[in-house]
């Protein structure tokens, strides 16, 4: 027994203008507050520390959240702050009455964004501690020491995060699965996919290679309005250099796109010792995440086929148009942006 939605034209175009709006919202929104803000504690002597707290900034302005310590940390040091592109950062030297063991750190205003905390200790007696602060708990309190696992899963969760709010990269992945005709070569583009954005994580983590953030947001919306036609191309049978090797584009594209995942690991200010361990950990996330996400696409796609349902004609291009749209949609206000930046 098959379903079929027969709406009228009109509410069809009318959700489908309301799904598009939506994403480019909330797209937005969102790709500028996903930054986490940092906190690096260095123990410099006995019950002596340096403590670096850097907040990102979104349209041009700091995100509302201070630093609280509990009775008993003093400053040494009057807080010095120092303005960058994309963050304020603040430093200063304090001391406390028995070391950090049992105090607290507030991050006050945190609760009230969407902004997570990444709090690094560093003890003289070469202890690392690692820890995600999310808005819905507000502070730290520091007691014995986490395990190293507990700062992978710090990282691994980052990663996994990092692509699931990144729209615009899961947006290309959703247009590669419209593309590939077969499960192999379903493998073979996602292997590419992600081999690729390795190489490129890895490489502008290190610091090899750098791209400015203006131009390089614009050449990934670029990527996703790419696959739009091609979209329409497979709709209509007909064929194309992307048609028959979708791994090829998807591995071209992937460099580009691994340096957009390593903003989302070099926005945290890491020291370079901890930047291999980070980088295998996050990287492992992104995977977990995109893989999901695939997975999650492809069970909804035998849901609908299980239950028969059968859109309108017209709407079986409603991907070409989700992908298309917002990639035009996203190429033209980031190319206004690069250029507004220029001027």
């Amino acid at each position: 027994m098959s379903a079929r939605l027969n709406l009228p034209t009109s509410l069809w175009r009318l959700l489908f203008g309301v799904v598009v709006a939506a994403v480019a919202f909330v797209s937005g929104a969102v790709a500028h507050e996903i930054r986490p803000a940092y906190l690096q504690i260095d123990e410099m002597a006995a019950n002596r520390y340096k403590v670096v707290w850097r907040t990102p900034m979104l349209s041009g302005m700091r995100l509302p959240i201070a630093l609280r310590f509990q009775d008993g940390v003093r400053n040494v040091t009057e807080p010095a702050e120092r303005d960058l592109p994309d963050s304020l950062v603040q430093t200063r030297v304090i001391e406390t009455d028995g070391g950090l063991a049992g105090k607290r750190v507030e991050f006050v205003g945190l609760q009230a964004t969407i902004t997570d905390v990444l709090v690094r200790v560093h003890l003289l007696d070469g202890t690392v501690e690692t820890t995600m602060i999310r808005p819905s708990q507000p502070w730290i309190d520091f007691a014995a020491t986490r395990s190293p696992l507990a700062a992978a899963r710090v990282y691994f969760v980052g990663g996994f995060q990092h692509i699931l709010l990144g729209i615009d990269h899961l947006l290309f992945v959703f247009g590669l699965l419209f593309i590939v005709r077969s499960r192999w070569m379903l493998v073979k583009t996602i292997t590419a996919f992600t081999v690729a954005h390795s190489i490129t994580l890895a490489v502008a983590t290190v610091g090899k290679v750098e791209i400015p953030a203006l131009p390089l947001n614009a050449m990934i919306a670029l990527s996703i309005l790419f696959l739009g036609p091609e979209i329409v191309r497979v709709w209509r049978g007909q064929t194309s250099f992307t048609i028959r090797h979708p791994w090829i584009v998807s591995f071209a594209f992937g460099l580009l796109h691994g340096f957009g995942f390593a903003s989302g690991l070099t926005a945290l200010g890491l020291p370079q010792g901890d930047i291999p361990f980070a980088l295998l950990m996050f990287n492992l996330g992104v995977e977990a995440g995109q893989l999901a996400f695939v997975g999650l696409i492809l069970l909804l796609i035998a849901a609908l086929k299980s239950i028969e349902i059968r859109l309108p004609r017209g709407m079986e291009l409603m991907p070409a148009y989700v992908v298309g749209i917002l990639g035009a949609y996203w190429t033209v206000d980031r190319i206004a942006a690069m250029l507004g930046g220029m001027a």
